[in-house]
């Protein structure tokens, strides 16, 4: 299958020193790394890893491996807490592996009603 949705059930924040890895044939400058699983309809557990590059680095497309289960997507250092904040306060949230189209590999909600705000746990 070239494209599979899951519902991302847990996420893991890692930050790096530097370190480089190849994806695609490109050498990336991984600053950090969120690592998002959840299980497909299937029941299988899939896995997205949003790489967080410096600002000296090179990267790829998305990436999709179909044999591993597993996605890879590319953005800015400067975007770490931006997608981190939306993991910790929305639900639910979804990852598409694009194995078809690359450059549609996401990570989104679902439609809300507009000025919902959040909800207070008080």
């Amino acid at each position: 299958m070239s494209a599979r949705v899951f519902e991302i059930k847990h996420y893991m924040v890692i930050w790096r020193q530097e370190e480089t890895r190849e994806y695609g044939g490109t050498d990336v400058r991984i600053r950090g790394l969120v690592r998002c699983t959840g299980n497909a309809d299937n029941g299988d557990e899939y896995t997205l890893d949003v790489v967080f590059y410096g600002p000296d680095s090179d990267y790829p497309q998305p990436i999709y491996n179909a044999d591993e289960k597993k996605g890879f997507m590319f953005m800015p250092i400067s975007n770490i807490m931006a997608f981190v904040d939306v993991l910790r306060n929305e639900k639910p949230i979804y990852a598409h592996l694009r194995g078809d189209r690359p450059e549609w590999t996401s990570v989104m909600t679902t439609k809300e009603p507009v000025g919902e705000g959040e909800i207070s746990q008080d």
